[in-house]
Order: structure tokens, then C-alpha cells, then sequence
């Protein structure tokens, strides 16, 4: 998981004039790139450009490895800190009883607390298809229950013969 060298440096800087910021992060000012090369040579670091859209382009005196290693540990924070939300679903019917319905709201009420999104979802069969509006009804009412620890993200709508209702997590 290296960090892609994006940057040139060094021999690679072949602009005419360049801003050069030095080591401690002051401006050295406009100067040719080989004479920046030069100050970077005598401080035994790199020469690197850091903004090459900038006019003229701005290049740092630094340590490229040690640069390209803090920039790895901030990618490897980041994605530490990142959570990956899944969609998990719960499938219905339109001819489910309370007490399936129950277990049903229990169990999308765990994958809501784990911070997970629910797909809730009735697929039509048959002489199903005519009467949608009754599948409708019980998606409506299954989300009703949940209302207090679950937002509707995505609306009630038709997909080829399934309706599908999306939840999310209620922010606290």
C-alpha cells in the first residue's frame, strides 16, 4: 500500500523559474531549478514540487522518504477510521403475520444499531402483482414500527416485481 509518487523531484523539475520554500518553511523566493538543486544538494535533501499548477510552479526542500512515509501513515489513519456501511435486507411478504412481522423489526433493528443501512423488500407473485397497494401497506407499516431508531433514505418505489424500501440509521 505504497503511496503513488505523484510529485517530481530532483532532476525531474525542468521549469525555467520556481518558488522554492526551504526546509524550515521559509520563502527562499523565485529562482531556477538549478540553483534550488543546488541549495537542496548543500542541505543533503530533496528538491520536490509540491504544486506544479502554480505559476510560477512551487517546489519544498525536504526529505522525500520521510515525507512519502508520513503521507503513507496518514492514508493508514484514514482508512483505519473509515466505517464501511453495508446494506443488509429483510424480506418480507405481503401475507406475513404480526408475529413474523415482529421478528422481522427486530432483526433490522440490530442492523440498524450496528450502523448498517436495511433494505426492506416484498417481491410480488403471481395475482400478487395486481394488488401491489397491500404490499405497499405492510412495508409502510413496517416502517412505521422502526420510525423511532430508523429514517426512510430511499423511498417506497417498484422495481420489476419487488418493492423495495430503503432505511438508514437514525443520527443521534
Amino acid at each position: 500500500m505504497a503511496v503513488k509518487n505523484q510529485n517530481q523531484l530532483n532532476g525531474e523539475i525542468r521549469d525555467r523559474e520556481i518558488r522554492v520554500i526551504s526546509s524550515t518553511g521559509e520563502m527562499l523566493g523565485i529562482m531556477s531549478s538549478r540553483d534550488a538543486q543546488r541549495l537542496a544538494d548543500e542541505e543533503g535533501l530533496d528538491l520536490v514540487k509540491i504544486s506544479p499548477t502554480a505559476v510560477p510552479p512551487v517546489c519544498k526542500i525536504m526529505d522525500y522518504g520521510k515525507f512519502r512515509f508520513e503521507q503513507a501513515k496518514k492514508e493508514k489513519e484514514n482508512r483505519r477510521n473509515q466505517k464501511i456501511v453495508e446494506i443488509k435486507e429483510v424480506q418480507l411478504s405481503m401475507t406475513i403475520d404480526v408475529g413474523d412481522l415482529n421478528v422481522k423489526a427486530k432483526q433490522a433493528t440490530k442492523f440498524l444499531e450496528q450502523g448498517n443501512k436495511v433494505k426492506v423488500s416484498i417481491r410480488l407473485r403471481g395475482r400478487q402483482m395486481a394488488h401491489a397497494n397491500l404490499g405497499k401497506d405492510v412495508i409502510m407499516n413496517f416502517a412505521e414500527r422502526l420510525k423511532e431508531i430508523a429514517v426512510v433514505e430511499k423511498p417506497l418505489n417498484m422495481e420489476g416485481r419487488n418493492l423495495i424500501l430503503i432505511l438508514g440509521p437514525l443520527k443521534k
